[in-house]
């Protein structure tokens, strides 16, 4: 991920030409480590994202809603304090290293005029938000650092600030191409390593890039290269940092042709994925980051908020394969019971034969085609009519546990399969209202302590499922959890609405409505059919079966659990799940 030095240089003057003499009108923190501050000027309104998230530490203009929670953390409540109506005086990259100081001027306790800055370090786990006075001294941070963190340097309040330990790389705007072409060598390190180990602010990505330009290759290692190479390469790094001064830049995200998968984004150029890969261009650099960043970080997030439900699933679902497994191995050993029947049998035909004491006795199978001799245990303290009863008891023993089991298998499995929907409905959560029904869900399935939260007499929210429009202006309705198909097929739906379900596939009911499925296109029943399959654990497959048919086919048996149906009178359609499609109708609404 390329959010290094240039991209932050760019960052810095796009923010600073567009929110500069703002003023602060709104502070949130949706995120326990991410700020949204909104800016007015007299140019419009902006909001501006500051994220210390270890895994996407990020800074730039954004146009996400998010939602805030219902009391402000102390950071949050801290910084409205003192830079809340403040004015924005700069934006400004701390050399070429990947710190912002954004300068603002607010009036303090007394009413004076002072000065506020806001800094945002972007480095991964170390990542951090931090507020000085003028004088430097820290105010507070969203993340404490003390010495059992770090020895080195502290970030507490009261504390003063100072900049993270200097890691003896050069400035890449200082050096001339003489310069640069000179720290190249014909050392066992790959040439684009050497760049990463010199320069500060270069990430791995814009380092190949410049090797790449240059000699056609990437991995190309020192000693493979010639010194013209190394003086090509020289060139093209120092034209890419020309560009940087100049504030020349072309952001954009790069993807997997095939498979669409973002790969990277940069504010320049990048040529050396080959034709493997497209490159997409946005107009500005805040839009290239948030493009690339806003779906990993949305679901990064969302795995920190519903990670204790995840475990509390996946455990259950553990108990409950551990489970079917001793069931299957009862049911096994009841497989041999008609065996102990035989015995008692053949102990009762040949009574007559056997002693007490004896502790076998060998007779004629007369239940075997061929009459083979068969030699049966027999208990010497025991009677031989004891000995038959005993084989009739084992007998009633195996087949009572075959026909419990059975029945405890069913609802095992049953509640398995409910598990499972659960499990995937929380890794494809996107909000946390999602998670919050979810929780509820769990709560009244028993899964969950009761801790108050359903005792409150509030009314229940509606669930809300995700709307699209097909390209024939449909409505589809798709369920993002088991209380939203619930909702969305028992209440929401009429009996000549279509329903689609992914077949033998954990996944969201979907729903077109309709009074005549005969006068619905055919385009419509794929569009729905792939957003079925799309919102359903074979997302990343190919001709994934999906089943349609009318409302008035499906069923809730009594007791089932919840978003469990049976449906009969279906069809099926094959289908690939296409994420841009998805996109573009979510987007027609």
């Amino acid at each position: 991920m390329a959010l290094d030095g240039i991209v932050i240089s760019a960052l810095a003057k796009e923010t600073a030409e567009k929110i500069v003499g703002g003023r602060i009108d709104k502070i949130h923190q949706p995120e326990k480590d991410e700020l949204i501050i909104s800016v007015r000027t007299f140019g419009g309104a902006y909001k501006l994202l500051l994220c210390a998230n270890p895994s996407f530490p990020r800074f730039h203009i954004t146009n996400v809603q998010k939602e805030n929670p219902d009391k402000p953390p102390m950071f949050c409540m801290l910084l409205r304090k003192h830079i809340q109506s403040g004015k924005i005086l700069s934006v400004e990259q701390n050399g070429f290293e990947r710190i912002v100081n954004i300068a603002i001027e607010s009036y303090d306790e007394m009413g004076f005029l002072s000065q506020k800055h806001l800094i945002i370090e972007i480095m991964g786990k170390h990542s951090n938000i931090i507020l000085t006075d003028k004088d430097g001294k820290i105010l507070d941070s969203i993340v404490h650092v003390d010495f059992s963190v770090s020895s080195v340097r502290q970030i507490l309040p009261g504390l003063t600030y100072s900049l993270p330990p200097s890691q003896g790389k050069k400035n890449p705007l200082e050096a001339s191409r003489d310069d640069i072409a000179f720290a190249l060598s014909n050392d066992d390190l790959p040439i684009w390593k050497q760049i990463l180990d010199t320069y500060s602010g270069i990430s791995p990505l814009v380092a190949r890039e410049a090797v790449y330009r240059a000699v056609g290759m990437s991995d190309l290692t020192g000693p493979e290269a010639t010194r013209s190479d190394l003086e090509k390469i020289a060139v093209n790094f120092y034209g890419i940092m020309c560009d940087v001064k100049d504030g020349v830049y072309n952001p954009c995200v790069i993807s997997d042709k095939q498979s669409g998968k973002m790969l990277d984004f940069c504010s320049i150029d990048i040529a050396q994925y080959g034709s493997g890969a497209k490159s997409e261009h946005y107009p500005g650099v805040s839009e290239a980051v948030e493009s690339f960043y806003v779906k990993k970080a949305s679901s990064e997030s969302m795995k920190q908020k519903c990670g204790d439900l995840l475990k509390l699933v996946s455990n259950n679902i553990d108990r409950c394969r551990k489970k079917l497994q001793l069931q299957l191995e009862i049911l096994k050993k009841a497989e041999k019971r008609e065996k102990f029947k035989i015995y008692g049998d053949l102990i009762t035909a040949n009574i007559y034969m056997i002693k007490q004491g004896m502790t076998e006795v060998t007779v004629q199978n007369f239940y075997s085609e061929n009459f083979e001799e068969v030699t049966i245990p027999l208990k010497n303290d025991l009677s031989p009519s004891k000995n038959a009863q005993r084989y009739y008891q084992k007998y009633n023993k195996e087949k009572t546990a075959e026909t419990e089991t059975l029945k405890q298998k069913k609802l095992n499995e049953e509640e398995l399969d409910y598990l499972k929907s659960v499990h995937e409905a929380l890794t494809k959560a996107e909000t946390g209202t999602e998670i919050t029904q979810i929780r509820d869900e769990l709560i009244e399935e028993g899964y969950l302590k009761n801790r108050g939260r359903l005792n409150k007499k509030r009314k229940p929210e509606t669930p809300k499922p995700i709307h699209f429009v097909s390209d024939d202006g449909y409505d589809i309705y798709v369920g993002k959890n088991n209380m939203q198909n619930d909702y969305l097929t028992l209440k929401l739906s009429r009996s000549t609405d279509l329903w689609f379900h992914t077949k033998g596939i954990h996944g969201s009911h979907t729903l077109v409505p309709t009074e005549d499925a005969l006068t619905v296109p055919d385009s419509t029943y794929f569009q729905a059919a792939r957003l079925a399959a799309y919102y359903s654990k074979g997302r990343g497959s190919e001709n994934v079966p999906v089943d349609y048919t009318e409302v008035k086919n499906v069923k809730k048996p009594s007791g089932a659990k919840p978003g469990m149906v049976i449906y009969v009178n279906y069809n099926t359609l094959y289908v690939t799940p296409d994420e841009e499609e998805i996109e573009r109708l979510k987007n027609k609404k």
